[in-house]
């Protein structure tokens, strides 16, 4: 019987679904182990090969930590609310529900064909009512609770209200807006419930605002910042402007510390962690007000560099910041006006990273240097950020480059802060320059300059010393269709939260899902979609990120009708051991997560500060592009005639991509390639040898490149269990790597070969029971051990390549002895699920599976070398290895020597003079 791959997958993966083979209990007498996987978007391209490189790393973990006797809980569902399903809706009218269901089916079918170990009793879709009435739970929790600094934790928003009522605003120290108000327990008692909750609203975790957001007309909705690209919309490449607009936002800065400090405790890529670190961008410094009489107000500004205070020449805001109008004069309206206009149309990220453009504005206005009372001009400039610190910043031209290139473009001073005329030096508090310019600060030290700064502000009641972080509080808002409805009513103007029992809040019926006539978000469109048939509903919906923040505890407790997870799901399942899955999430899903899970710790739903103890982020396997080239005419068009890779040099032509289904072993199937495209159909060929080669170039997969490679058709040709293997061959997973179906048959053959090791020429199966050989223990107790240590590592690639190496050995030794190859499968087992199960039933191990077999016990003594293969030379020429055991001495090594046949015919009738023996090593005869 030859090694059929088809058969025998789908055999097994129709026992697996059908025995729930990896339906995980809760209740167990096994250590437990949670490997989890990023969970995708269900797009309507299904995977390429590039998509299951973590999925099958996961999976093969977890199929060996089943086997080294841990209960493990691999689960998989779908984020299946976002914008592509809803694209799609808008050009063709189809629900984004259909759309969704239809490509989750085509995931399902291509997961199950490639074997994976998911407990798919426990499937989730974020877009499912039963599990977004948890994330709704989870938003009107974060609405009812404020950040204690006191206690370094959430709380109810009601002991808050406590401590208001009994004691005003006195004593509470909570991460809050700026302009909380000062309040005794009377004056609070007399605001009416409006006001009350217009001052709690500033509290609020999950809160009601104005803010400066990315708005894509194009798409209709907002988008967070990593969904921007160079200035437009990662979907669909749309331009996104700078708008402010009444937006719901996560108060995430109030864990910023706890963000920072939770870092130090995960076993996480470093470079993912120090992206985490320069977002979160934690600065000791002050902060610091410039009057501005004229308003009646203060300007605020963020300094880590108070002590360069002095070397102000001009301030600096950025263009939506509230005072601008204010601050505007009538003869600079319309250049304020104009660059606020122009400065719309560009992203946050463009700002921050454009060093090199200097532009800005002048309000016509002025502001108090809060020490010496100057006048300083105050300007916009899109280099400074709303939503960052302040949105103010002090400019000092001496002590900062981009200040200092400012000042340059538009003549402004520029004023020595040091008695150094160094910009660099003076900038670098290490360097021995003196402050000047100031009578209390002539002649000190930096470390003495900044808390004498600092004391004076404070008596003036302009400044303070202060932390700032660069991280800002979360949009939680899309002006989208697609999403979970916000479960909050508006009354008097105010939210309100709709009643617990009353969730989940279910997406209305919408006729279009486009923003109504007036502007309003889709969800306007919805007829008599009230609040007790009276409120006005939220018409955003939460964002991409929402359902993702807290799904890992869903997988806990799936079916739980009446909480998001059972306290004792929770506390078994703790949390995720092993997370796998794209470093471009860093600052987008990690943040968030961690974010949610710690709240959701403070509010004393689980015990764990962190939700991911370990995680890898997964290289991208890049596509292999092949290339045809045409020959161009007289006049540089494009004719029907494609020339051979080897003789393109002798023609003019240019490199067109071409399917790399149609090319093997970059020789293009001509027949294909006529029908690749219409005009191709009467294509002529220069050939070399007969055969058309086509080039060859390493890029990233994509349709329009047509390098994209379907696992389909891998499986087909080769099985799950050769697309696997082949994955993992590719290089370190961690690294990205090139796809190259030319190699694949390597690994196919190294299957084969393992067939061919329980089966005898006739194809029969054929299985001795007795007893190995030393060097047959030797072969797979190399492998038990090699597989355990690159497993543990995460170093899959080098296991692969360990196999084959270990088959090859024991097809020399024509080995098929039950005790060596039962365990060899074992070890197999993960990598390659389908055969070994097949194996197993053969060796006589049905109906069970292999899935839950011990792993084999390494014995070292099986690597301890008993023999030696001594090189023999005479008289330092190099004549033969001859085996030996190692425990023999020079006495014995000379009698073997000089009975040994072939020795005695290199000698050629020669005596022996002298025997160099060294253990172990060599043997030199002098003659």
């Amino acid at each position: 019987m030859e090694y059929n791959h088809l058969t025998i997958e789908q055999k097994w993966q129709k026992f697996w679904a059908e025995n729930q083979t990896f339906k995980t209990e809760t209740s167990t007498d096994k250590p437990k182990y949670y490997v989890l996987d990023m969970f995708p978007y269900p797009s309507g391209a299904g995977l390429h090969v590039g998509h299951p490189l973590g999925y099958i790393a996961s999976d093969i973990f977890s199929r060996y930590k089943r086997l080294k006797g841990f209960n493990v809980l691999h689960p998989m569902g779908y984020d299946s609310f976002g914008l592509p399903a809803e694209q799609y809706a808008i050009q063709t009218g189809q629900h984004p529900a259909i759309t969704t269901e239809t490509n989750i089916n085509r995931y399902r079918e291509q997961m199950d064909n490639i074997g994976f170990s998911y407990d798919w009793s426990r499937e989730i879709r974020t877009s499912n009512a039963d599990y977004y009435h948890w994330t709704q739970w989870i938003f009107m929790k974060l609405f009812d609770a404020w950040y204690n600094k006191d206690t370094d934790k959430a709380e109810p928003i009601q002991t808050l209200i406590d401590h208001l009522s009994s004691t005003g605003s006195a004593g509470i120290h909570a991460e809050a807006d700026e302009d909380v108000l000062e309040l005794t327990a009377e004056q609070w008692n007399q605001l009416s419930e409006e006001e009350q909750q217009v001052e709690l609203l500033k509290y609020r975790l999950a809160y009601l605002r104005e803010s400066t957001v990315n708005w894509c007309p194009a798409l209709g909705t907002v988008l967070a910042n990593d969904e921007v690209i160079n200035g437009v919309s990662e979907r669909g490449g749309f331009p996104v402007e700078q708008k402010k607009m009444m937006q719901w936002s996560m108060r995430i800065t109030a864990y910023a510390d706890r963000l920072l400090r939770g870092l130090d405790t995960i076993d996480w890529p470093e470079p993912l962690v120090e992206m985490q670190r320069n977002w979160i961008g934690k600065s000791v410094g002050a902060s610091v007000k410039f009057p501005v009489p004229q308003l009646d107000t203060n300007i605020e500004v963020f300094t880590t560099r108070v002590d360069t205070i002095f070397g102000v020449s001009f301030i600096v805001l950025a263009p939506e910041h509230e005072l601008v109008a204010a601050l505007t004069t009538e003869e600079q309206r319309a250049n304020i006006e104009s660059y606020i206009d122009k400065t719309s149309k560009k992203s946050e990220l463009d700002r921050m990273a454009d060093t090199k453009t200097v532009s800005g504005a002048f309000t016509g206005s002025y502001a108090k240097h809060p020490i010496t009372g100057e006048d300083v001009q105050i300007w916009i400039a899109d280099y400074v950020l709303a939503g960052y610190g302040t949105g103010a910043v002090m400019a000092v031209p001496s002590g900062d480059q981009r200040d200092y290139v400012f000042a340059k473009h538009f003549n402004l001073p520029i004023i020595p802060i040091s008695d150094s005329q160094d910009i660099t030096e003076a900038a670098d508090p290490n360097k021995d320059g003196k402050y000047i310019n100031s009578d209390f600060i002539n002649g000190l030290t930096y470390q003495e300059a900044v808390p004498a700064l600092v004391e004076r502000l404070e008596s003036l009641r302009l400044g303070k010393a202060k932390v700032n972080f660069r991280m800002r509080d979360a949009i939680f808002g899309r002006q989208r269709y697609w999403g979970e409805p916000v479960p909050v009513y508006f009354k008097n103007g105010l939210p309100y939260l709709i009643k617990e029992e009353e969730l989940p809040l279910l997406l209305p019926e919408v006729d279009k899902y486009l923003p109504t006539e007036s502007g309003e978000p889709p969800l306007g469109r919805a007829e008599d979609w009230k609040y007790q048939d009276e409120y006005e509903y939220e018409l955003s919906t939460m964002p991409g990120w929402a359902g993702s923040s807290w799904y890992w505890f869903r997988y806990m407790d799936p079916q739980n009708k009446n909480q998001f997870a059972s306290p004792e799901a929770v506390d078994y399942w703790k949390a995720v051991d092993l997370y796998i899955g794209g470093s471009e999430h860093a600052t987008g899903h990690l943040l968030y997560s961690r974010f949610w899970n710690k709240f959701l710790k403070d509010m004393g739903y689980h015990n764990e500060e962190e939700p991911f103890k370990k995680l890898i982020n997964q290289g991208m396997i890049q596509g292999r592009s092949n290339f045809v080239y045409r020959v161009l005419d007289e006049e540089g068009r494009g004719t029907n005639k494609f020339v051979s890779l080897g003789l393109k040099n002798q023609y003019n032509c240019i490199p067109l991509h071409v399917d790399v289904n149609i090319v093997h072993n970059d020789i293009l199937d001509l027949e294909k390639f006529k029908a690749f495209r219409p005009d191709f159909n009467n294509a002529e060929f220069v050939l070399e040898n007969d055969k058309y080669i086509c080039g060859t170039e390493v890029e990233k997969m994509s349709k329009s490149k047509f390098n994209v490679v379907n696992p389909d058709d891998i499986i087909s040709q080769y099985g799950a269990d050769t697309l696997r293997l082949y994955e993992m061959f590719l290089g370190p997973l961690e690294q990205a790597k090139p796809w190259n179906t030319n190699g694949i048959e390597g690994v196919y053959k190294f299957l084969r070969k393992v067939w061919r090791l329980f089966h005898d020429a006739e194809g029969n199966f054929n299985v001795s029971d007795e007893e190995p050989t030393k060097a047959e223990y030797k072969a797979l107790h190399k492998i038990i051990k090699k597989v355990e240590d690159d497993v543990e590592r995460f170093s899959f690639n080098t296991s692969v390549s360990a196999f084959m190496i270990c088959v090859n050995e024991l097809t020399d030794l024509k080995c098929n002895k039950r005790k060596i190859l039962q365990d060899l499968i074992i070890c197999l087992e993960p990598y390659a699920p389908h055969i070994t199960e097949e194996l197993w039933a053969k060796l006589g191990n049905a109906p069970g599976t292999i899935s839950f077999a011990a792993y084999p016990k390494f014995n070292p003594e099986y690597l301890v070398e008993s023999e030696f293969a001594y090189p023999v030379s005479i008289n330092g020429k190099m004549k033969m290895n001859l085996p030996l055991a190692l425990d023999l001495e020079q006495p014995a090594v000379e009698a073997i020597l000089k009975d040994n046949a072939e020795i005695q015919r290199f000698l050629d009738g020669k005596d022996i003079k002298k025997i160099i023996f060294v253990k172990g090593k060599i043997i030199n005869m002098v003659v």
